[in-house]
Formats: structure tokens, sequence, C-alpha cells
């Protein structure tokens, strides 16, 4: 298995932080800027999080940056299985006769 690049760990990293459970609790997450981050690398995460809606990004000077995110709304509503199942499959009917 190949390598993973220090874009992807730093993705990776990011992720696990927005991802954590008193992340998503509060909608928000403080990532800070390690010194094993290449310029790159953390600009393109940071272009990506601003592309992204309802997601609004505070940057310090330390080089963090806070970021907020609106509650999902019921058209960002991911659908359960189940419901997903129920809604592909008929109810089962007794036959008519």
């Amino acid at each position: 298995m190949d390598e993973l690049t220090s874009l992807e760990r730093l993705g990776l990293r990011v992720s696990a932080m927005i991802n954590s459970p008193l992340a998503q609790l509060d909608r928000s997450v403080l990532v800070h800027r390690m010194d094993t981050d290449a310029d790159h690398d953390w600009q393109s995460i940071m272009e990506l999080l601003g592309e992204t809606e309802g997601v609004d990004m505070t940057f310090f000077d330390d080089g963090s940056v806070f970021l907020k995110w609106d509650a999902p709304t019921d058209d960002d509503r991911v659908i359960d299985r189940g419901e997903e199942v129920a809604l592909v499959e008929p109810e089962e009917e007794d036959p008519p006769f």
C-alpha cells in the first residue's frame, strides 16, 4: 500500500477533528496548524473548507482556524437506510380475492 501524502494526512487530521463527537455537538472546532503542515497543503485544505456552503472560518494569528457550521436542514438530512428501503419496497397487501 502506498504511503499517504502530506496533504492526505492533513486532510485526515482535519476531518477527524471536524467529525469528533464534541465538534459535531457544538457544530464548531478549532483546528491548529502544526509546524509540519506544508504551506501548500494547509492552503489547499483551507480553500476546500472555504468553498463548503454553511461553514464560517475565523483565522487567528497563530495559524489556527475556528470552523463553525450550520445545523443541517431537512434538505440536508440523510435518509436512514431503513427509511430508504421502505420508500423503495411497496408494502405487502393481502390479495383482493
